[in-house]
């Protein structure tokens, strides 16, 4: 009796406990299919299905008459599945084949449980088609793109270029990133159990946005015709470098921008030097190429020299402490407490006017005339021109001015500053400030794009810049043209003068630091026509080998810039 009890007991306790259980796992169950549904389900998604990216195309830019600069080209990504591939020798053969890859490095890629290795990206379309026609079970071909720069060096600094994921580093590329970019899409697909795709189930696609369309003010003619011609002086002149930038006076549009010797956009890695990257530490080599991709008219400063003699004069003329009549002695020098500064002719002008001295380039004369405005006046102008501000071009890295404190401004400071020495600015600082001199005192802002586009071509969006007023008056605005233009008509900028076209500028020859090194800035600032500018140009020499100075060797680069660009313009002779 008492066994059988028992077991009875047994019994009825071992039913219990897997009543228990059985309503433990039915409130498990529960609470999993209603509570944590969501979580579950999101996880098996995860697990049948693969999303790949589609690359959106890249916005092309296009110069002022619609050629194009910047473009795309198709190229693929290759990539493998591990668990959808049968053949693994094959495999391996064919992508390290027409990949030209290291097989070890690709079976390392094909052998990997993951859910996809990406073997190659940036493959021409050419290879990706051969790879596709090989059928090779877990390999995947996706088209995409690749940026495209159909000119290669043409205005590499400005353009810039795109990195491997197809992001702007450095130029307009960089700047205008939000509208080039456009919007990736995505590839959904869904595979069973063992990660193979499932036929008939139809791939969820999100399709790609491309980016829109950037117009530039660049003209690419005018901005080959100004590369050849900063190529040739490169050359000839033994020079470090040439910037050469040519811009609209009015309203701030550049049509060309320069900086010799570019560098091939669609090989933006490969130095421009000639010099084997594997003699360089990665340190150096990065160095070498940041370099390469600096742009001289933007992010490096160097002393105008006689060229500032344009904002001296305008100042001291705004001031009223000269008039045009009023005369000087130059000896061929001038002595500022215990300095004896020299004027470039060392035996001197002799007995001259403020117009003469304009003409002559005489460092006495406007040495005489900046002691007349006085240091706290001379910063004054300083800042009321814009010099002390950047320019806020359109292009990343503006470098700023690099001036004297006031409180450090003493007489032979302020001697040396009056025509352009011992201090430093940017050649597209010098350009936005004559600029304002002879547009009727308008502080316009140097810029390269113009308007944003769809892929239609129909202009969305417009970009305006801002401009300020009042940096001189329209009279000394008025005074300034017309004593440029004798400065080219019968003066020291005279090797850029064109028959039939009325020509202001002025020339400068600077020296760089240390002085020890004996090395020289040759440039030239002139726009075109004297009487209403609508054309400013910029030639800048660094370094060049022999004759160094601005009037012999700038001078005339501009002058055959104009010759051929003032007509292309619509500007017509006199």
């Amino acid at each position: 009796m008492k066994s059988r009890t028992y077991n009875r007991k047994k019994i009825l306790i071992v039913f219990l406990a897997s009543a228990l259980i059985l309503l433990g796992l039915i409130g498990r169950l529960a609470y999993l299919m209603i509570f944590e549904a969501e979580y579950y389900q999101e996880l098996a998604r995860d697990l049948h299905e693969r999303e790949r990216p589609v690359k959106a195309a890249r916005g092309e830019i296009v110069d002022r008459n619609g050629t194009v600069l910047a473009a795309n080209r198709t190229v693929c990504t290759i990539s493998v599945i591990h668990s959808q591939i049968t053949d693994p020798e094959s495999v391996v053969e064919v992508l390290s084949r027409e990949l030209e890859l290291d097989p070890g490095e690709v079976r390392e890629k094909v052998e990997k449980v993951s859910s996809m290795e990406r073997i190659r990206s940036n493959v021409d379309k050419e290879t990706g088609d051969r790879i596709r026609e090989y059928g090779l079970e877990g390999v995947k071909v996706d088209e995409d793109y690749k940026r495209y720069y159909p000119y290669n060096e043409l205005a590499s600094r400005v353009l810039g270029f795109t990195g491997g994921d197809n992001q702007g580093i450095i130029g307009l590329e960089v700047k205008y990133e939000d509208y080039l970019k456009g919007t990736d899409g995505t590839i959904l697909t869904v595979t069973d159990a063992r990660g193979v795709e499932l036929e008939g189930v139809a791939e969820d696609r999100i399709e790609p946005v491309p980016g829109q369309t950037l117009q530039v003010s660049l003209d690419y003619n005018i901005q080959s015709y100004c590369q050849q011609a900063a190529v040739n002086v490169l050359q000839e002149k033994q020079a470090e470098a040439v910037s050469v930038l040519l811009m609209n006076p009015q309203n701030g549009e550049i049509y060309a921008m320069v900086n010799a010797p570019e560098f091939n956009l669609n090989e933006p890695f490969e130095l421009n030097t000639g010099q084997d990257p594997d003699s360089l530490s990665d340190e150096e080599l990065q160095d070498a190429l940041n370099q390469m991709w600096r742009n001289r008219c933007i992010n490096d400063t160097y002393e105008p020299g006689s060229a500032f003699k344009i904002m001296t004069a305008a100042a001291c003329l705004e001031e009223g402490v000269v008039s045009l009549d009023d005369t000087f002695v130059c000896p061929g020098y001038r002595i500022v407490e215990d300095r004896k500064i020299r004027c470039h002719k060392t035996g001197g002008h002799g007995q001259e006017t403020f117009a003469d001295g304009i003409r002559n380039s005489c460092n006495p004369v406007f040495m005489d005339i900046g002691m007349r405005l006085g240091a706290d006046r001379f910063c004054d102008y300083f800042e009321q021109f814009g010099l002390m501000s950047l320019t806020n071009i359109d292009l990343p890295g503006e470098a700023g001015t690099i001036m004297h404190s006031r409180d450090a401004i003493g007489s032979v400071e302020l001697a040396t500053m009056t025509f352009g020495q011992s201090f430093q600015v940017t050649p597209v600082q010098m350009a936005a400030t004559v600029s304002s001199i002879i547009n009727g005192g308008r502080r316009v802002t140097p810029h390269i794009a113009t308007g944003i586009a769809d892929k239609s071509g129909e202009l969305v969006k417009k970009f305006e810049f801002p401009e300020k007023k009042g940096i001189v008056s329209e009279e000394t605005s008025e005074t300034m043209r017309k004593l440029l233009e004798s400065v080219v008509a019968e003066g020291s900028g005279n090797n850029a003068f064109i028959e039939g076209y009325s020509i202001g500028g002025k020339t400068a020859t600077s020296q760089t630091l240390p002085r020890s090194a004996n090395k020289y800035i040759a440039s030239f600032v002139g726009f075109a026509p004297a009487e209403d500018p609508q054309v400013l140009g910029m030639v800048i020499i660094h370094d060049p080998q022999g004759v160094y100075y601005g009037g012999t060797i700038a001078a005339p680069v501009l002058r055959d810039i104009f010759d051929n660009v003032l007509p292309y313009l619509g500007i017509e002779k006199m």
